[in-house]
């Protein structure tokens, strides 16, 4: 038979002594109210309080018993346990209150030690019994008068559970009732997106209790229990610190296990700390499981889902008075493949234009028809910096980022195929010139210097006009100048949205033409040209752009330059 998990006399002395038959504390008496505000009581104790969900812990292997009375025939009794992150056994028995002895016609009660013999030498009668990870219910309209015993016996790990004993099951209704179609529908179904629908809970919709609704989604199971889900949530998820068993441990240090506790509590009654002699394990991998509350809604569209991806959804309907939560049925789905991408077939030697949606993608094949040493692609992103994959039969070459114009030069392999994508910005839509080539000397863009701003000199500015400079490389280029006169509010972000560096000189106008010059410098420090743009308007804003021109044609726009002549000279 088993033991009590806690001395009996702390359990006794619950009970008043007195003529009458000892009986555990009730809802109905002073002294349970005092102690029922105080949670970690119940931790220490083996009494289950009448209408009140206590959390505990089992060592694997390790049965444990649990206590309650029930003081008159024909009572209603309900019992839940809930099991969080393992199954378990559990059976629910009871006995008959033990009797007075007469003490040689005293009237004094019996001993403490023979009712101890009395409580856990006898066998009770038993009601129900279970084995799984189910939440489950005892619901009896009809009880006997008893000592009530229940045992908890976990096989599998140490784990923690939760236990609720009623006998006024109809009047507490602490969990939240299911719907008569407790299910949860999927009613619609995207790439990303999966949109859930359920029924309200009769407890909010028609007893008006404060009920919320929380969803839980994750890519392995679905969960029965909200306990379960935040067993699973902990990052002490294997219960690195438990004590082992026999040790003089303290339920008051069980902070590393989610149980709430007092910060002072241990302080105060001198117990160990359960890192003294925890046994230690490393550190699991944090799941892919995520808990959202919504409120009373009961429609959601969960998103920012992988495509061609199984998510399994658990609903569960929590009363925030009680805290305590019910299951709705889980559900699974999974969300729609990517389209199919129509793949880009790339020339050798010619420039290819792309664009990207945001956030989007484009894949580009490229399958020289010689034999080659190297390739080399050219990637000239127009707007924000885009990323760029490139795969020779399968394998992966390259992952960069690219803003403004950049060259990759890879091994070439006999008959091989390159397999390009294309991954756009999040802030909008990408735009960008792609060449491969397996012809080193084939350049269509021009080489650029690391920086490409404009620089004007505030000293030479006069009433007509500036004078600006830039730098160049050590390659030949023709460079193109621009002005255009703009309003005094021109700002910054008009300039930002004016930046797509693919739009060549000839989208401008002949007016706005400055001059056009060739450039370069065999040292590279001094790659740097200078010109005063002349016949300017007093007092007046322009836009100034450098255009450089590669051997083929194509052209990139260095950053543009905001300047403004003098009003009075």
């Amino acid at each position: 038979m088993l033991l009590l998990r806690c001395p009996l006399p702390l359990l006794l002395l619950l009970l008043p002594l007195g003529s009458r038959p000892q009986k555990l504390p009730t809802r109905d008496e002073e002294l349970f109210q005092m102690q029922i505000r105080d949670k970690a009581f119940f931790h220490d104790s083996s009494v289950i309080p009448d209408g009140a969900e206590i959390s505990s812990y089992l060592f694997r292997d390790t049965p444990k018993r649990y206590f309650f009375v029930v003081e008159e025939d024909n009572t209603p009794l309900a019992v839940t346990v809930t099991p969080c992150d393992a199954p378990l056994e559990w059976k629910l028995s009871v006995q008959e209150l033990p009797e007075e002895a007469s003490g040689e016609g005293s009237g004094d009660p019996e001993p403490l030690e023979q009712q101890k013999q009395q409580i856990t030498d006898e066998e009770g009668t038993e009601l129900f019994s279970y084995k799984g990870n189910d939440v489950e219910y005892f619901v009896s309209s009809s009880s006997p008068s008893g000592l009530y015993q229940l045992d908890l016996l976990s096989t599998e790990k140490d784990t923690h559970f939760k236990v609720y004993a009623t006998t006024t099951p109809e009047s507490d209704q602490p969990y939240p009732e299911l719907p008569y179609d407790p299910r949860i529908d999927v009613t619609s179904l995207g790439r990303t997106t999966v949109t859930l629908a359920w029924k309200p809970s009769p407890t909010a919709s028609l007893l008006r209790q404060p009920i919320q609704y929380c969803i839980v989604i994750n890519k392995e199971h679905n969960f029965k229990s909200l306990c379960a889900v935040e067993a699973k949530l902990s990052s002490d998820d294997a219960f690195m610190m438990a004590p082992k068993p026999g040790l003089d441990f303290s339920p008051f240090d069980f902070a590393h296990f989610g149980f709430p506790v007092d910060s002072n509590s241990g302080k105060e009654r001198g117990f160990l700390k359960s890192s003294k002699f925890g046994r230690q394990t490393s550190p699991k991998p944090r799941v892919d499981l995520h808990r959202v509350c919504i409120g009373n809604k009961n429609i959601f569209t969960v998103s920012d889902l992988k495509p061609d991806t199984q998510y399994y959804f658990d609903m569960f309907a929590v009363n925030t008075n009680t805290n305590m939560s019910t299951a709705y049925v889980g559900t699974f789905a999974r969300t729609k493949e990517e389209a199919k991408q129509k793949t880009v077939e790339l020339k050798d030697g010619k420039v290819t234009d792309v664009f990207i949606k945001r956030k989007g993608a484009k894949f580009l094949r490229f399958a020289p028809v010689s034999s080659h040493q190297k390739v080399t692609f050219s990637v000239h992103s127009c707007l924000d910096a885009v990323q760029i994959q490139v795969r020779r039969d399968g394998k992966l070459l390259l992952s960069q980022s690219v803003e403004g114009v950049r060259q990759f030069q890879l091994r070439g392999k006999a008959k091989a195929k390159y397999l390009i994508r294309l991954k756009g910005s999040k802030k909008g839509a990408s735009m960008l010139k792609i060449l491969a080539t397996t012809r080193p000397n084939k350049q269509s863009f021009p080489s650029l210097p690391e920086d490409t701003r404009i620089k004007a000199f505030d000293k030479l500015r006069t009433c007509s006009s500036v004078t600006v400079a830039w730098l160049g490389t050590q390659e030949r280029n023709k460079f193109c100048i621009y002005k255009r006169e703009v309003d005094d509010n021109y700002n910054e972000e008009q300039k930002k949205r004016e930046q797509n560096q693919c739009l060549g000189p000839d989208t401008r106008k002949k007016s706005e033409k400055v001059l056009c010059k060739y450039f370069h410098s065999q040292n590279i420090q001094k790659a740097v040209t200078t010109e005063t743009i002349r016949g300017l308007q007093p007092g007046k804003s322009y836009l100034l752009d450098v255009y450089v021109i590669g051997h083929g044609g194509h052209s990139v726009k260095y950053q543009s330059k905001l300047v403004k002549t003098r009003k009075f000279c």
